[in-house]
């Protein structure tokens, strides 16, 4: 095995745990199991809420649901971050040269971002937009917009993780 490149990445591949990760038959493996949970427990609680903004479902209130499934969203990212930077310390010279690493980090920037304006814009006012007499009425256009523009990063961010082995 070829020694790892010199700076602070290098530094990180050349740890202990970068080592291990890139050496011990079934830590990669099961690190990446971890990862993969993680992301269908993100990107499943994600998506109930998001068709609900898209429309779907208007007989469960935005709120309930988001009291609901927020806690789950949440608790995917102990899973998540944990294991992604383990994968990272492994291949750290690699990923942060790979444009297709970059854009799904840009990607994850860009959904938190959706989802803070949301939260802080538009999820405030879902008293109105959702109250039982307007639940008939779809969504507002920026709760839609909202919505649409995270399964897609989501769905993005998805794809660009799975790529990353091919490039």
């Amino acid at each position: 095995m070829s020694p790892a490149p010199g700076g602070a990445l290098g530094a990180l591949e050349g740890s202990s745990l970068g080592q291990a990760m890139r050496q011990w038959l079934w830590l990669y493996p099961s690190v990446e199991v971890v990862h993969l949970v993680g992301i269908a427990l993100l990107f499943g609680s994600i998506v109930v809420l998001d068709l609900r903004l898209l429309g779907l479902s208007r007989h469960i209130p935005v709120r309930v649901l988001a009291r609901h499934v927020l806690p789950w969203t949440a608790a995917s990212f102990l899973l998540i971050i944990p294991s992604g930077l383990l994968m990272f310390l492994a291949h750290a010279s690699e990923f942060a040269e790979s444009e297709v690493f970059i854009l799904k980090m840009l990607l994850i920037m860009g959904a938190g971002l959706n989802a803070a304006l949301f939260h802080s814009i538009t999820f405030r006012t879902a008293d109105v937009w959702d109250s039982e007499a307007m639940r008939r009425l779809p969504p507002p256009p920026s709760a839609r917009l909202a919505g649409a523009l995270s399964l897609l990063i989501w769905i993005s961010v998805i794809a660009c993780g799975r790529l990353l082995a091919y490039t």
